[in-house]
């Protein structure tokens, strides 16, 4: 099932509220609300700002390209990798470009030529030669939800694309295609060192103009950003991203592209903008040091192996009426069991039961659960757990699991 639901953003508050993830033509992300972060105005009047994943080009399911930025220069004039003065932008874009490519997303019966669902346009990056094979990186909400994948690459030849594993979490998905004819792999960068106010560029196919990539130039406005998302559709909010901000124009059709350093080097993976009327250059990309270890994990084994504890969850302090859980007074705090599955099942936890530790350390909710065991557990290990129920408080070990596949 898709992450998105058909929806157009809005600067007024909608039934979701707050800032929300959207894909293709507007599709709202399902299951990944974001923070709502109000802004300051003139006149003490506040903007709600809504956040956009790039997509664009054909149809409502279509997924944009994405676009690059490059480091800034160094001081006192600009110098390109070979030490020469020149245009680093110019640069940059030279050694990136020809390794952003478009990819095509569609559902095509397989003895008809008709379509059953919308066509999608998203980018990637090549970034890895193996064999007679070419891997590339995209965000996962490009080819989510698409059984076909065609790559076109940036001299317009089409190749088939096979999806080789992708990640709802981080939104990255990693693709192999026939390598014959490819003579340029993109470098990654070192996205940690990073400052505010280098210089950036983007590349990408923006709104379907042409396969050729589009280059944009910005900077970098911050290098660690962090937004809270929802991922439990509940509206709490469950995980954290960790994004780069930039204010290199990012348009629908630039999911998937890359964000590039004036050496050449790409530093980060474009995703999310802030689309609103008023609201200008508010781009986010996946850093690339964080995108790493995704990569190989989806190369090596096709999927990311998180431990799993089996239990849907909302927090304590979103409910009224919570006097049914017989609490002492004093717990104003914890996750509440909505549903236990697997190891938590197997371990006795039921609906209803209210978590207030993990391994003997307070835990307040969901997003504090979620980071505690993909932090510090992997899948085999032990974890107490202590819990009310009825008043009662008890705790239980549970050997976690591994988040099932969908």
């Amino acid at each position: 099932m898709s992450l998105f639901d058909d929806d157009f953003y809005s600067t007024k508050v909608s039934r979701w509220e707050g800032w929300s993830a959207r894909g293709a033509a507007g599709r709202r992300m399902k299951g990944m609300k974001l923070a709502p972060w109000v802004l300051p105005a003139a006149g003490g009047a506040a903007a709600m700002l809504v956040l956009v994943l790039l997509f664009g080009g054909w149809g409502h399911h279509s997924a944009q390209p994405a676009s690059l930025t490059a480091a800034a220069a160094a001081a006192g004039g600009a110098v390109d990798a070979q030490g020469l003065a020149g245009d680093s932008a110019v640069y940059a874009a030279e050694k990136v470009g020809p390794t952003v490519i478009s990819i095509i997303a569609s559902n095509k019966d397989s003895d008809k030529e008709a379509v059953r669902g919308a066509v999608g346009l998203g980018s990637g990056i090549m970034f890895q030669k193996s064999g007679s094979t070419i891997r590339i990186v995209t965000n996962n909400h490009v080819v989510e939800g698409f059984s076909q994948l065609e790559v076109v690459t940036a001299t317009g030849e089409h190749k088939k694309a096979e999806l080789i594993g992708r990640d709802q979490m981080t939104d990255l998905a990693v693709l192999e295609i026939d390598g014959s004819g490819i003579k340029q792999i993109a470098e990654f960068g070192d996205s940690d060192a990073l400052k505010p106010g280098e210089a950036a560029i983007a590349v990408g196919n923006p709104l379907g103009l042409g396969f050729a990539p589009t280059i944009t130039k910005g900077i970098i406005s911050w290098p660690k950003r962090t937004i809270p998302v929802s991922l439990s559709q509940q509206g709490d909010y469950d995980w954290e991203m960790d994004v780069i901000q930039t204010d290199a124009a990012i348009n629908q059709g630039n999911s998937g592209g890359a964000l590039v350093s004036l050496d050449g080097k790409v530093v980060g993976i474009n995703t999310l903008k802030v689309a609103d009327m008023g609201v200008e250059g508010l781009g986010f990309a996946i850093p690339i040091n964080s995108a790493k270890p995704v990569i190989e994990a989806l190369i090596k084994d096709h999927k990311i192996k998180r431990p799993y504890m089996g239990v849907v969850t909302q927090n304590l302090q979103s409910f009224k009426g919570t006097e049914v859980l017989k609490l002492p007074a004093g717990v104003k705090t914890g996750i509440i069991v909505i549903d236990a599955t697997g190891p938590s099942k197997d371990a006795g936890l039921k609906t209803n039961d209210v978590i207030v530790e993990l391994d003997g350390k307070p835990v307040d909710s969901t997003l504090e659960l979620r980071k505690y065991i993909y932090s510090q557990k992997k899948v085999g290990d032990k974890i107490n757990v202590t819990y009310y129920r009825g008043g009662k408080k008890a705790t239980v070990a549970l050997t976690m699991g591994e988040v099932p596949d969908k």
